[in-house]
């Protein structure tokens, strides 16, 4: 199962075989988003509060395209 905080591989599309953190789940659709990857420009337009422009950020990545990287720890007995 897929949270947040895990590390996770890009096993499909554009950043295969990368990795990364999980910082956000959307449940239902089915989707994630992972800290450096699927990066989107959006252009943003200037307001009072904010300078406008191109700004990069993470899209979501859908979940069955990723697969869970953390070693397991395992038990000593």
């Amino acid at each position: 199962m897929i949270k947040k905080g895990l590390k996770v591989k890009i096993i499909a599309g554009k950043d295969k075989n990368k990795d990364g953190e999980v910082i956000e789940i959307d449940r239902p659709n089915n989707r994630a988003k992972i800290k450096g990857i699927n990066m989107v420009k959006k252009h943003v337009k200037t307001t009072k509060e904010k300078k406008g422009g191109i700004i990069s950020k993470e899209n979501f990545i859908h979940i069955s395209n990723l697969v869970n990287f953390e070693k397991k720890k395992e038990i000593k007995k």
